[in-house]
């Protein structure tokens, strides 16, 4: 489906709008308009050949989505950045420390940067279980759905820009899923996109009351926290194994950081509600009539069973990445994961960035 808008080429796939021609460098404030409302309708754009975006013109692209927005980077600092599960994936950029890169392989120079190695998150390090090394290069999973958000202190960014510097190509991974025989063939390194709107209307009648009337706490410094615990085949959530970092274990736990946050987060242009939360980092549920559930393992089968369905393999949007793509995704819409194994040599550059939010997300109106 094809619809011609100012200043070019939308063209429907999914999720997704794709801007053909439109250059994000000189986007006038009634221009930004279109962008903000076809975000907040379709939840993944994609922005072709924008060679020229630095990493300050990044920045300012994705403030522009909540003005009010701190500086601060959405996932936020730790006060123990070695333990987190974030620590090895991230770079930041020297004089734009708003902006991370993230990637493959040995960089030479980048922005600042100098002699870099990047490694792109591969499930071996986060599954309790991993396809054999023989098999590689040819499957794969998705390493860990979530949503960019410290859940500690920060509110959700409310959108994420991704730049692709350097992308290498001609090759495809199947991914598997183990739990039901599906597999999916994707683009290698593709990023993998679910939206919240559908699992929210996937849900039956009891269960949409049930999400409606449910709140998510999250774990205090959850990446520190799941940092021993293991994923799921599929990435959506961890096993219980008890492998968790015990509270007391934690850096110095602040109360009023602690976040309980709606199961549903209403959409502010049209009221959709998408389910959304982050499964891995879930701790306990506040259910409507003030019963709380903190049986960990209960807590995530729970939500696993409410959110399995959305990840169905015709419902994942897995992008085909280019040199020079921009790409801004609604984050508090939808769910995501990275996705593929490279071989050493080859060199994946890209930048993200995403500002904490400058309030919380919204419930459904009667919440």
């Amino acid at each position: 489906m094809e619809k011609q808008g100012k200043g070019g080429n939308w063209r429907r796939n999914s999720v997704i709008w794709q801007w053909k021609t439109w250059l994000i460098l000189s986007v006038s404030d009634a221009d930004f308009d279109i962008i903000k409302d076809a975000l907040y309708k379709h939840q993944v754009l994609v922005f072709k050949a924008q060679y020229d975006v630095s990493p300050k013109a990044q920045y300012e692209i994705t403030q522009r989505f909540d003005p009010k927005a701190t500086a601060s980077y959405g996932h936020g600092k730790t006060l123990d950045a070695k333990r987190s599960i974030l620590h090895p994936d991230l770079k930041t950029i020297p004089h734009q420390p708003q902006v991370q890169v993230i990637g493959n392989g040995f960089v030479e120079e980048y922005e600042g940067l100098k002699n870099i190695q990047l490694r792109h998150p591969h499930h071996k390090t986060f599954h309790a279980t991993v396809i054999p090394e023989k098999d590689d290069l040819d499957f794969t999973r998705f390493y860990r759905w979530h949503i960019d958000a410290a859940l500690y202190g920060l509110a959700p960014p409310v959108a994420t820009t991704l730049f692709a510097d350097r992308v290498p190509r001609g090759r495809t991974q199947t991914i598997r899923y183990e739990d039901s025989g599906e597999q999916m063939t994707v683009p290698l390194g593709t990023t993998a996109f679910v939206s919240g709107y559908t699992m929210y209307d996937l849900l039956s009648p009891e269960d949409k009351q049930f999400v409606l009337n449910t709140k998510v706490e999250y774990a205090p410094h959850p990446y520190v926290w799941m940092s021993g615990a293991k994923s799921r085949s599929d990435g959506l959530g961890l096993i219980s194994e008890g492998k968790e970092v015990p509270l007391d274990k934690l850096p110095e736990i602040e109360q009023d950081k602690i976040q309980v946050l709606p199961m549903c987060w209403r959409n502010p242009q049209d009221d959709r509600l998408a389910l959304q939360i982050h499964p891995s980092a879930i701790r306990k549920l506040h259910l409507g009539g003030g019963k709380v559930v903190d049986d960990l393992q209960e807590v995530r089968e729970i939500v696993y069973r409410l959110q399995r369905p959305g990840i169905a393999p015709e419902l994942v949007y897995a992008h085909d990445w280019e040199e020079g793509d921009f790409v801004i995704f609604h984050n508090r819409s939808l769910i995501h994961s990275v996705v593929g194994a490279f071989a050493e040599d080859e060199v994946r550059l890209f930048r993200q960035c995403n500002i904490a939010g400058s309030s919380l997300p919204e419930g459904p109106r009667y919440f």
